[in-house]
């Protein structure tokens, strides 16, 4: 930062930074202050709520005291408060950036059949006993979506060794975990050995489980192969080729039904391709398996939410678009589940193939991998 000017009679300040001017309001900045008075030190929780700050905050003093702090006066509080202009720097909202609907965070790398050769893959072992190679793998996987593991153990429940990693397993009805194998009278078609589009799990819960791990514990069968299919991508794709198909499935609820056991009945309402308010792409619920009859289109618009409806499902079939692997004994992936599309080809009736399943969710792999970052910038920051 280089300078700082009081605007508007304090009600706004602007730094200046090499990369332009940056401009906050007082009200923000007393808001985010991050004082012992405002700030509980030992877990950074607000000690005040809004109310408690006058409403008519103003700044009437404002220094770089050095290169990295900036040194406020808040009236009419009189309250002197010192700021970490990086922090500042990586909060700032003043941005003129028009964002169109579908916009994804820096921190989402999209991708499609290229990356079969650059699959995040990771030894069990490290993970447990490494948390820089757990900080990679757990970021790759926040940045791709998904992520394999080898050199696992081989027994009954092993996959909870992976849940272990990163957060805690979602039990649904089908348990806390879930067997992936041929059947007599499946409760659902994932036990068959039939082959599966590309799909994410249990669109008919709300909230869906935002993280699925597949473990492998026998894989003599034929065939079997998993795919993983990145489904922003491929909504990305859609909105390139025909907006009003991106916009129909992003505007209008399809509806998912499940009631494959006795005593459950599982429903839930959602557009395909959900945005948050200000128009980022923060989710797909796409499986043709569960889909409820749609009556929430209007009657104009059903016709072309069809068609809609039916490009995606060949963009996602497309094989441009899907990284393909084989998980043997030991191994695993995990996919975010509100993103990346699984699926498996038909494996044959002779030898045997037996996975395990179960849900976790994406805060807890956020959360895991947030406090490795911190440490390893903590241990970076005091090693200089």
């Amino acid at each position: 930062m280089s300078a700082v000017t009081i605007l508007e009679n304090g009600d706004i300040i602007a730094l200046e930074h090499s990369r332009g001017v940056l401009r906050f309001h007082a009200m923000w900045l007393r808001d985010n202050a991050w004082d012992e008075t405002t700030r509980a030190t030992s877990n950074g929780q607000r000690l005040i709520a809004l109310r408690d700050i006058p409403g008519d905050t103003r700044v009437s003093a404002a220094e770089l005291s050095n290169a990295h702090t900036l040194r406020l006066t808040f009236e009419p509080e009189g309250k002197t408060i010192d700021f970490d202009t990086d922090w500042l720097l990586a909060h700032a909202y003043d941005r003129s950036d028009a964002r169109v609907k579908g916009w994804v965070a820096d921190t989402t790398e999209l991708w499609d059949s290229g990356l079969r050769n650059h699959v995040p893959v990771a030894d069990m072992t490290a993970l447990q006993q490494d948390e820089a190679t757990l900080r990679t793998w757990l970021g790759d996987i926040a940045r791709l979506g998904f992520g394999k593991l080898v050199g696992g153990p081989i027994h009954d429940g092993a996959l909870f060794d992976v849940v272990d990693l990163f957060g805690y397993v979602r039990e649904t009805n089908y348990g806390r975990k879930f067997e992936v194998r041929t059947e007599v009278n499946p409760t659902n078609l994932a036990f068959t050995g039939l082959g599966l589009q590309a799909h994410t799990d249990n669109p008919y819960r709300d909230p869906v489980p935002t993280v699925q791990v597949l473990y492998c514990l026998e894989s003599s069968a034929a065939g079997g192969e998993n795919m993983v299919v990145d489904g922003f991508r491929a909504a990305h794709r859609l909105r390139e080729e025909n907006q009003r198909y991106f916009d129909l499935l992003s505007t209008y609820c399809a509806r998912f039904d499940y009631a494959g056991e006795a005593g459950v009945r599982l429903r839930s309402r959602r557009p395909m391709i959900e945005l948050s308010p200000d128009g980022e792409l923060i989710g797909i619920r796409f499986n043709n398996r569960s889909m409820a009859a749609a009556v929430d289109v209007p009657f104009e618009d059903m016709k072309d939410w069809y068609a809609a409806y039916r490009r995606l499902g060949e963009i996602i079939d497309d094989t441009d678009m899907e990284v393909t692997f084989r998980l043997e004994p030991g191994e695993a992936f995990i996919v975010d589940n509100t993103r990346v599309l699984h699926a498996r080809k038909a494996y044959s009736g002779t030898g045997t193939r037996w996975l395990q399943g179960c849900y976790a969710d994406m805060d807890g792999l956020n959360s895991r991998l947030s406090a490795l970052e911190a440490q390893h910038a903590a241990q970076g920051a005091s090693a200089r």
